[in-house]
């Protein structure tokens, strides 16, 4: 039974008290850490989420409080009413550690079962059974510190751009569903049988639709949610810090973009962030890193060999090059000793499950060039192939062959990554970077089309619209990505205003006008009444926190993540419902085969 008599209120948290408190008499609650019985000694580490503090029980404690206090165990919730004093033994270890509480009244509010793991720091226990107890792994000090300081960021994010002049204003959960992109969540409505709401890619149209309304400077903690496959930097539902300003450029979008990054750096970590951000065009970044978010803070640099390799023996090479594909090839400098030929065939099947034929490779060792591809190249071409590489004794030098050079870069980008983690190779620090002039289109393979690389409503750079419908591939995008540390962490565009100019867009993208009118008439209706130039961005929290807490995933700084299939571990979702529930929807489920 919870102890009920006598309860009194906490005067402070646990973890607040300092030399400067001794004699005060204080009462705090948590949960108990630990229990140390030393006879006529006790002593009790109580938790909550601002840290520890000890209690001890001793000959001059109430014989009833220290029985009270021996029948403590692990995870129990209590309160405790005692005098501040200095502690005999100190722990520098906690910064609660030069002192003590000596209780004079205890309370036990609640007992606990022992728990399916022990709460403390940096746990070794697997992952799911922690995420099946969430509220367990919560207790955890260094969750609670992320998720802490989580909250302060958010605090940070409000301030800023309330002192920029934004407004937050919030946008329905419930819209309509305009497949473009990502799948949609659906949900079914109850009154409208067969007719469904979708749950919001991003506040993207009604955040337009205020700039349309006059609010000129828009901000939201929005939550976002696609339909897709996760990955490890993906959850199904996530947050983004979303703006939109009116009468700008993306000049200006970016400024103010700018301007955040550099208050978070300085409130939360201390550092002084450079700013303006350096800048990187999509295709330099491609060329050189295999990526549109490159993480700079390493080399391993993608170089060309195209020229070098032209007209040499060794098929694999030539034949690439004369179908007007690409040979291209990262440098790991020093690694010929411990890229082996086993680890350079682990390396082979890595690129191979990516899309790529194979792995070429030369490891300059002091007693030469060891390559398998040697043999057909000539003194002359392979010094060439070395200088194009620039690749000196002691660098192993893997090579990709392909005759789509998209296809080349994207397997040297991945790889690029591999091998710096086989190599332990440090990436200490943070690299911000903007990239910039994006292709408007990408292929789709799946759907056979042209689509949007960021979304229909994204204006094309003046120079390049002219190519919209004749040369789709020439089309350049006034959009911006914020790179750090080689996740894309913003993603922002200038948008398309004039009606003629969105319905060559939506036409170019294989839109109808009927289809295009069905999905975003009320947007472009909208237009017609007067809309001021716009555009904006959307910053990912969870991505932001992630890194500046240097977290190795998004589930270490949300609250209640779901793991990789979608299934959340702690409530079982999602899960089946009651024959009735789909009834009243109108909904039929076909079983599964």
């Amino acid at each position: 039974m919870a102890d009920t008599q006598n309860l009194f209120k906490r005067s402070d948290y646990c973890g607040v008290f300092r030399t400067e408190d001794i004699g005060r008499e204080v009462s705090v609650c948590g949960w108990v850490q630990r229990q140390r019985d030393l006879g006529n000694l006790l002593f009790i580490d109580l938790r909550d989420r601002t840290g520890i503090v000890q209690l001890a029980f001793d000959d001059k404690t109430d014989p009833a409080v220290f029985e009270k206090a021996k029948a403590l165990r692990g995870e129990y919730v209590i309160a405790a009413r005692g005098v501040v004093r200095e502690r005999a033994s100190k722990n520098s270890a906690i910064p609660t550690g030069e002192v003590e509480i000596s209780v004079t009244e205890l309370n036990i509010l609640n007992r606990a079962e022992t728990p399916p793991f022990e709460i403390v720091e940096n746990s070794q226990t697997s992952e799911a059974v922690r995420l099946k107890y969430r509220y367990l792994d919560l207790r955890r000090p260094d969750l609670q510190r992320n998720i802490l300081m989580r909250h302060r960021i958010v605090k940070i994010t409000r301030d800023y751009f309330d002192a920029q002049g934004f407004v937050e204003i919030e946008t329905p959960m419930l819209i309509k569903s305009t497949p473009e992109g990502a799948r949609d969540f659906l949900v079914p409505s109850r009154l409208h049988k067969g007719e469904f709401y979708a749950l919001p890619q991003s506040p993207q149209i009604y955040k337009q639709l205020c700039m349309v309304a006059g609010f000129d400077r828009y901000m939201q903690i929005a939550r976002c949610f696609r339909d897709e496959d996760l990955r490890a930097d993906r959850q199904p539902e996530f947050t983004q810090i979303d703006l939109e300003m009116s009468f700008v450029d993306a000049e200006d979008v970016m400024a103010v973009a700018e301007g955040y990054m550099k208050t978070v750096f300085k409130e939360v970590l201390g550092i002084d962030l450079p700013t303006p951000l350096p800048r990187m065009t999509y295709s330099e970044a491609m060329e050189r890193y295999g990526t549109d978010k490159p993480d700079t803070r390493f080399g391993l640099e993608i170089r060309d060999l195209t020229e070098a390799v032209r007209g040499c023996g060794f098929a694999v090479f030539s034949s690439a090059v004369e179908s007007g594909g690409t040979v291209r090839a990262i440098t790991a400098e020093n690694a010929a000793d411990v890229l082996t030929r086993k680890e350079i065939d682990k390396l082979s099947e890595f690129v191979k499950g990516i899309g790529a034929k194979g792995l070429a490779w030369a490891r300059l060792t002091s007693d030469g060039v060891s390559s398998p591809f040697a043999k057909f190249l000539t003194e002359q071409q392979m010094d060439a192939l070395l200088s194009a590489a620039q690749a000196k004794t002691g660098d192993a030098v893997l090579i990709v062959a392909d005759t789509v050079k998209d296809n080349a870069l994207a397997a040297l980008g991945a790889l690029r990554l591999e091998v710096a983690n086989r190599l332990s190779i440090e990436r200490g620090g943070h690299s911000l970077l903007w990239i910039v002039e994006f292709p408007f289109f990408e292929w789709d393979n799946e759907q056979n089309r042209y689509v949007a690389m960021h979304h229909p409503f994204t204006c094309p750079t003046d120079r390049s619209v002219q190519y919209l419908e004749t040369a789709p591939e020439r089309v350049f995008a006034k959009a911006y990505d914020l790179v750090m540390n080689g996740i894309e962490l913003a993603s922002g565009s200038i948008r398309i205003t004039d009606e003629g100019l969105q319905k060559r867009m939506f036409k170019a993208l294989g839109l109808s006008e009927q289809q295009a009118h069905e999905r975003f008439g009320f947007l472009t209706d909208a237009f017609k009444y007067g809309v001021p130039p716009h555009g904006g961005l959307g910053i990912g929290l969870d991505r932001l926190v992630m890194q500046l807490l240097g977290a190795s995933t998004l589930r270490d700084v949300v609250a209640f993540p779901k793991v990789q299939n979608m299934v959340e571990l702690m409530t079982g979702c999602p899960s089946p419902v009651d024959a009735e529930q789909l009834e009243e929807l109108g909904i039929r489920v076909i079983d599964k085969e």
